[in-house]
Formats: C-alpha cells, structure tokens, sequence
C-alpha cells in the first residue's frame, strides 16, 4: 500500500480523529440491587422474631420463677419450704415427663438429677425423700436443696415434651 492506496484503487482519507476507548466507570454500590434489599428486610424480619422469642422466654422463665418463689414464700418452716419445692417439682415433672408422676423413692431422685450429675441422689436432694415430714430440718440444708430444687424446676419446665 503505497501513497495510501488501497488494494480496491481508492485512496484512504485521512485518518479520522477518534479518540482511545474508555471504559465506563464501575457501577457505585450504592443504592443496592433489588436483591440485596430483599436479603436485608428477610435478615431484619429473623433477627425481630428472635428478639421477640427470646424475650417471650425471658418472661415466661421470670413467671415460673416468681412460682416458686411465692409458693415458698408462703411456708414458715424449713420442712414446709421442702415439701413446697417437692410438689413444685413433681409438677414440673408431670408437665415435661408424665411417666414420672408414678417414680417413688431413689426412682424419682435419680430422674431429678437427669444428666446433670448425682445432686439428688447422692447429695442435698436426698432430703426430699423424708424432710417434709421430718420436725426438725436443718434450715441452712433446706435452703440449698431449695436452691437447687428452684434450678431443677427450672429445666424441667423448659424441658420440652
């Protein structure tokens, strides 16, 4: 090609004044695509109901506490305090478990101490057996077995069926 012919006889014009290619400029994040804004309602709505669970348990936990607490409450002696928290705690075991209505004696102490050690049967919880019956009842003992009778109703409560 010579003099700026080409190989049809034609004489090429001068080259045209175009200018190097740019690339657009990268889309901004913001706002964001439809479906982003899907994901953060959907990620909104689970942690609301969250929120709402948790604090539906909160209270309903506050309520079975305040059970237990009033019921001994009530009582003026060490063995009444006991004899409360066993019959709180066969409810409890009736709502969660109904085959443990009928658990009598070292039966019923070892389904109280589930997987949790051996606090009923071979600790404080013993004193269940016969300390709401007993006329004198070491007061000190009786709050402990109160204490951990409280922590007991509660599980068994949240226990699900």
């Amino acid at each position: 090609m010579a003099g700026g012919w080409r190989a049809t006889g034609k004489q090429v014009s001068a080259p045209l004044p175009l200018r190097d290619v740019h690339l657009p400029a990268a889309p901004g994040w913001w706002p964001p695509a439809p479906g982003w804004w899907l994901l953060a309602a959907a990620i909104a709505v689970a942690l609301l109901l969250l929120a709402l669970l948790r604090g539906r348990r909160r209270r309903r936990r506050q309520r079975w506490l305040a059970l237990f607490d009033a019921a001994l409450d009530a009582t003026d002696t060490p063995a009444a305090r006991i004899a409360a928290a066993s019959e709180l705690l066969r409810r409890a075991a009736r709502r969660s478990a109904p085959q443990a209505v009928h658990l009598q004696g070292e039966q019923w102490l070892r389904f109280l101490d589930g997987r949790q050690g051996q606090t009923f049967s071979e600790g404080e919880g013993r004193l269940l057996l016969d300390g709401g019956y007993r006329r004198d009842v070491d007061a000190e003992l009786a709050v402990r077995l109160c204490e951990l009778a409280r922590t007991r109703f509660l599980a068994l409560m949240e226990a699900r069926r």
